[in-house]
Protein backbone atom coordinates (compact mmCIF):
# COMPACT_ATOMS: atom_id res chain seq x y z
CA UNK A 1 0.00 0.00 0.00
CA UNK A 2 2.82 2.49 0.68
CA UNK A 3 6.50 2.34 -0.79
CA UNK A 4 9.24 4.43 0.52
CA UNK A 5 12.26 4.08 -2.60
CA UNK A 6 15.63 5.84 -1.39
CA UNK A 7 13.95 8.80 -0.17
CA UNK A 8 15.68 11.39 1.55
CA UNK A 9 14.06 14.62 2.70
CA UNK A 10 16.13 17.77 4.14
CA UNK A 11 14.03 20.68 5.76
CA UNK A 12 14.67 24.23 4.15
CA UNK A 13 17.52 25.67 6.19
CA UNK A 14 18.76 22.56 7.50
CA UNK A 15 22.28 21.54 7.51
CA UNK A 16 21.38 17.71 7.12
CA UNK A 17 19.08 15.20 5.86
CA UNK A 18 16.29 13.86 8.28
CA UNK A 19 15.62 10.99 6.18
CA UNK A 20 18.71 9.43 4.91
CA UNK A 21 17.63 6.71 2.08
CA UNK A 22 14.72 5.33 3.35
CA UNK A 23 13.28 1.73 1.89
CA UNK A 24 10.04 0.79 2.80
CA UNK A 25 7.06 -1.15 1.82
CA UNK A 26 3.97 -1.38 4.22
CA UNK A 27 1.37 -3.86 3.31
CA UNK A 28 -2.37 -3.74 3.60
CA UNK A 29 -4.12 -4.64 6.74
CA UNK A 30 -1.09 -4.48 8.56
CA UNK A 31 -0.31 -2.62 11.71
CA UNK A 32 2.97 -0.99 11.72
CA UNK A 33 4.35 0.73 14.85
CA UNK A 34 7.25 2.91 13.83
CA UNK A 35 9.07 3.86 17.21
CA UNK A 36 11.94 6.32 17.93
CA UNK A 37 13.46 9.18 19.92
CA UNK A 38 12.92 12.83 19.12
CA UNK A 39 14.61 13.91 16.08
CA UNK A 40 14.65 10.47 14.66
CA UNK A 41 12.85 10.78 11.53
CA UNK A 42 9.56 9.32 12.72
CA UNK A 43 7.35 11.94 11.97
CA UNK A 44 9.24 13.22 8.86
CA UNK A 45 8.73 9.50 7.65
CA UNK A 46 4.84 9.66 8.88
CA UNK A 47 4.28 13.19 6.73
CA UNK A 48 5.76 11.18 3.54
CA UNK A 49 2.56 9.08 3.22
CA UNK A 50 -0.07 11.07 2.58
CA UNK A 51 2.26 14.07 0.88
CA UNK A 52 2.01 16.71 3.33
CA UNK A 53 6.01 16.77 2.98
CA UNK A 54 7.03 15.29 -0.21
CA UNK A 55 11.17 13.99 -0.98
CA UNK A 56 13.87 15.95 -1.54
CA UNK A 57 15.17 12.70 -3.68
CA UNK A 58 13.25 9.49 -3.68
CA UNK A 59 9.64 8.42 -4.32
CA UNK A 60 6.94 7.63 -2.14
CA UNK A 61 4.50 5.55 -3.82
CA UNK A 62 0.61 5.19 -2.05
CA UNK A 63 -1.48 2.37 -3.76
CA UNK A 64 0.79 3.33 -6.79
CA UNK A 65 0.39 6.68 -6.51
CA UNK A 66 3.54 8.82 -6.37
CA UNK A 67 2.77 11.67 -3.93
CA UNK A 68 5.56 13.95 -6.18
CA UNK A 69 2.58 14.30 -8.45
CA UNK A 70 0.33 16.95 -7.97
CA UNK A 71 -2.55 15.27 -10.15
CA UNK A 72 -2.32 12.69 -7.77
CA UNK A 73 -2.92 14.57 -4.06
CA UNK A 74 -6.49 14.42 -3.59
CA UNK A 75 -6.45 10.52 -4.36
CA UNK A 76 -3.55 10.14 -2.05
CA UNK A 77 -4.89 12.15 0.82
CA UNK A 78 -8.34 10.16 0.49
CA UNK A 79 -6.07 7.16 0.35
CA UNK A 80 -4.45 8.45 3.45
CA UNK A 81 -6.01 9.90 6.76
CA UNK A 82 -3.87 11.06 9.22
CA UNK A 83 -4.17 11.77 12.76
CA UNK A 84 -1.81 14.02 14.70
CA UNK A 85 -0.48 14.74 18.44
CA UNK A 86 -3.60 17.55 19.23
CA UNK A 87 -7.04 16.53 18.75
CA UNK A 88 -7.74 20.29 19.40
CA UNK A 89 -6.09 21.26 16.31
CA UNK A 90 -8.50 18.80 14.64
CA UNK A 91 -12.03 19.73 16.03
CA UNK A 92 -13.55 21.61 13.90
CA UNK A 93 -16.71 22.02 15.37
CA UNK A 94 -19.13 22.56 18.49
CA UNK A 95 -20.87 19.41 18.53
CA UNK A 96 -19.10 15.83 18.10
CA UNK A 97 -21.06 14.62 15.05
CA UNK A 98 -21.29 17.84 12.97
CA UNK A 99 -17.06 17.07 13.75
CA UNK A 100 -17.18 14.43 12.44
CA UNK A 101 -19.53 15.17 9.06
CA UNK A 102 -17.41 18.35 8.33
CA UNK A 103 -14.46 16.12 6.03
CA UNK A 104 -17.16 14.28 3.97
CA UNK A 105 -19.07 17.54 3.93
CA UNK A 106 -16.16 19.08 1.96
CA UNK A 107 -16.01 16.02 -0.25
CA UNK A 108 -19.35 16.79 -1.52
CA UNK A 109 -20.34 12.94 0.16
CA UNK A 110 -24.39 12.91 0.20
CA UNK A 111 -26.34 13.61 2.99
CA UNK A 112 -27.81 10.57 3.48
CA UNK A 113 -24.34 8.94 3.13
CA UNK A 114 -22.41 11.14 5.71
CA UNK A 115 -25.16 10.57 8.36
CA UNK A 116 -24.33 7.09 7.87
CA UNK A 117 -20.46 6.87 8.06
CA UNK A 118 -20.35 9.76 10.55
CA UNK A 119 -22.84 7.14 12.81
CA UNK A 120 -20.68 4.17 11.65
CA UNK A 121 -17.28 5.91 12.51
CA UNK A 122 -18.40 7.27 15.93
CA UNK A 123 -19.74 3.47 16.82
CA UNK A 124 -16.46 2.12 15.65
CA UNK A 125 -14.59 4.53 18.24
CA UNK A 126 -16.55 3.63 20.64
CA UNK A 127 -17.84 7.11 21.11
CA UNK A 128 -21.45 7.21 19.52
CA UNK A 129 -23.74 7.75 22.67
CA UNK A 130 -21.13 11.32 22.95
CA UNK A 131 -22.31 12.52 19.32
CA UNK A 132 -24.67 15.69 20.78
CA UNK A 133 -21.89 16.16 23.44
CA UNK A 134 -19.99 19.75 22.75
CA UNK A 135 -16.05 18.23 22.11
CA UNK A 136 -14.64 20.71 24.82
CA UNK A 137 -15.92 18.85 27.44
CA UNK A 138 -14.64 15.33 26.86
CA UNK A 139 -11.54 13.94 28.25
CA UNK A 140 -8.12 14.10 25.80
CA UNK A 141 -8.73 10.54 24.92
CA UNK A 142 -12.68 11.15 23.55
CA UNK A 143 -11.01 13.72 22.08
CA UNK A 144 -8.90 11.81 19.89
CA UNK A 145 -11.01 8.73 19.52
CA UNK A 146 -13.18 11.97 17.61
CA UNK A 147 -10.45 12.94 15.72
CA UNK A 148 -9.74 9.42 14.88
CA UNK A 149 -13.88 9.17 13.83
CA UNK A 150 -13.32 12.15 11.88
CA UNK A 151 -10.77 10.84 9.99
CA UNK A 152 -12.97 7.18 9.19
CA UNK A 153 -15.72 9.27 7.73
CA UNK A 154 -13.92 10.04 4.54
CA UNK A 155 -13.28 6.04 4.83
CA UNK A 156 -9.50 5.61 4.14
CA UNK A 157 -7.69 2.55 3.35
CA UNK A 158 -4.60 3.52 5.71
CA UNK A 159 -4.62 5.92 8.63
CA UNK A 160 -1.78 7.14 9.57
CA UNK A 161 -1.64 8.29 13.56
CA UNK A 162 1.61 10.64 13.96
CA UNK A 163 2.03 10.25 18.08
CA UNK A 164 -1.73 11.09 19.16
CA UNK A 165 -1.19 9.81 22.62
CA UNK A 166 1.72 12.45 23.03
CA UNK A 167 -0.55 14.29 25.31
CA UNK A 168 -2.80 11.92 26.97
CA UNK A 169 -2.79 10.93 30.46
CA UNK A 170 -1.93 6.81 30.18
CA UNK A 171 -6.10 5.76 30.88
CA UNK A 172 -6.44 8.06 27.62
CA UNK A 173 -3.36 6.46 25.47
CA UNK A 174 -4.81 3.01 26.21
CA UNK A 175 -7.88 4.12 24.67
CA UNK A 176 -6.26 5.41 21.49
CA UNK A 177 -4.53 2.48 20.88
CA UNK A 178 -7.13 0.06 21.67
CA UNK A 179 -8.89 1.75 19.05
CA UNK A 180 -6.55 1.89 16.42
CA UNK A 181 -5.52 -2.19 17.22
CA UNK A 182 -9.52 -2.44 16.56
CA UNK A 183 -9.60 -0.63 12.95
CA UNK A 184 -6.89 -2.79 11.89
CA UNK A 185 -7.73 -6.52 13.46
CA UNK A 186 -11.75 -5.97 12.74
CA UNK A 187 -11.80 -3.97 10.13
CA UNK A 188 -8.99 -4.91 7.89
CA UNK A 189 -7.38 -1.22 8.09
CA UNK A 190 -3.65 -0.70 7.81
CA UNK A 191 -2.55 1.67 10.36
CA UNK A 192 0.88 3.06 10.79
CA UNK A 193 1.56 4.37 14.57
CA UNK A 194 3.88 6.95 15.10
CA UNK A 195 5.27 6.77 18.92
CA UNK A 196 7.92 7.35 21.24
CA UNK A 197 6.36 4.96 24.07
CA UNK A 198 7.58 1.03 23.45
CA UNK A 199 4.01 -0.16 24.90
CA UNK A 200 2.20 0.84 22.40
CA UNK A 201 4.29 -1.19 19.60
CA UNK A 202 3.75 -4.37 21.37
CA UNK A 203 0.45 -5.17 19.58
CA UNK A 204 1.58 -4.60 16.53
CA UNK A 205 2.27 -6.99 13.75
CA UNK A 206 5.82 -5.16 12.90
CA UNK A 207 8.02 -2.43 14.15
CA UNK A 208 10.27 -0.14 12.87
CA UNK A 209 12.93 1.46 14.73
CA UNK A 210 14.32 4.83 13.55
CA UNK A 211 17.73 6.67 14.67
CA UNK A 212 18.82 10.07 12.88
CA UNK A 213 16.26 9.49 9.23
CA UNK A 214 17.21 5.78 8.74
CA UNK A 215 15.70 2.63 10.01
CA UNK A 216 17.34 1.01 12.68
CA UNK A 217 15.86 -2.19 12.86
CA UNK A 218 12.45 -3.85 11.47
CA UNK A 219 11.06 -7.13 12.42
CA UNK A 220 7.88 -8.61 14.78
CA UNK A 221 7.89 -6.57 17.73
CA UNK A 222 9.41 -9.38 19.81
CA UNK A 223 12.35 -9.36 17.26
CA UNK A 224 12.71 -6.36 17.53
CA UNK A 225 13.19 -5.73 21.22
CA UNK A 226 15.29 -8.58 21.85
CA UNK A 227 17.67 -6.57 20.19
CA UNK A 228 18.20 -5.14 23.30
CA UNK A 229 21.85 -3.53 22.66
CA UNK A 230 20.65 -2.27 19.33
CA UNK A 231 17.80 -0.55 21.41
CA UNK A 232 19.57 1.13 24.03
CA UNK A 233 21.91 3.08 20.72
CA UNK A 234 19.17 4.07 19.44
CA UNK A 235 18.49 5.99 22.77
CA UNK A 236 15.55 3.71 23.19
CA UNK A 237 14.08 1.06 26.22
CA UNK A 238 12.85 -2.28 26.18
CA UNK A 239 9.86 -3.97 27.77
CA UNK A 240 10.63 -4.68 31.37
CA UNK A 241 10.10 -8.87 30.59
CA UNK A 242 12.36 -8.13 28.19
CA UNK A 243 14.65 -6.39 30.17
CA UNK A 244 14.89 -9.18 33.29
CA UNK A 245 15.33 -12.11 30.29
CA UNK A 246 18.21 -10.38 29.29
CA UNK A 247 19.54 -9.64 32.79
CA UNK A 248 19.31 -13.08 33.80
CA UNK A 249 21.30 -14.43 30.56
CA UNK A 250 24.02 -11.89 31.63
CA UNK A 251 23.79 -14.04 34.82
CA UNK A 252 23.92 -17.37 33.27
CA UNK A 253 20.12 -18.42 31.91
CA UNK A 254 19.35 -19.15 28.33
CA UNK A 255 15.90 -17.14 28.09
CA UNK A 256 13.75 -16.09 25.20
CA UNK A 257 13.96 -12.35 24.81
CA UNK A 258 10.91 -11.92 22.41
CA UNK A 259 8.49 -13.18 25.42
CA UNK A 260 7.34 -9.67 25.51
CA UNK A 261 3.97 -10.38 27.61
CA UNK A 262 4.04 -10.67 31.81
CA UNK A 263 2.60 -14.10 31.39
CA UNK A 264 4.64 -15.67 28.99
CA UNK A 265 8.22 -14.22 30.85
CA UNK A 266 6.68 -15.62 34.37
CA UNK A 267 6.49 -19.38 32.14
CA UNK A 268 9.55 -19.10 30.95
CA UNK A 269 11.23 -17.98 34.20
CA UNK A 270 9.54 -21.07 35.84
CA UNK A 271 10.69 -23.43 33.42
CA UNK A 272 14.17 -22.52 33.61
CA UNK A 273 14.26 -22.60 37.37
CA UNK A 274 13.43 -26.89 36.95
Amino acid sequence: MIRFENVHYRYPDSDHDSLCGVDLTIEEGSFVAVLGHNGSGKSTLAKHMNAILLPTEGRVLVDGMDTSDEAQLLPVRRTVGMVFQNPDNQIVANVVEEDVAFAPENLGVPPAEIRERVDNALKTVGMYEHRQHAPHLLSGGQKQRVAIAGVLAMQPRIIVLDEPTAMLDPQGRREVVATVTRLCREKGMTVVLITHHMEECIGADRLIVMSYGKIAADGTPGEVFSQVELMEQAGLDVPETTRICWDLNKAGFSLPLDSLDVETCAENLISAMH
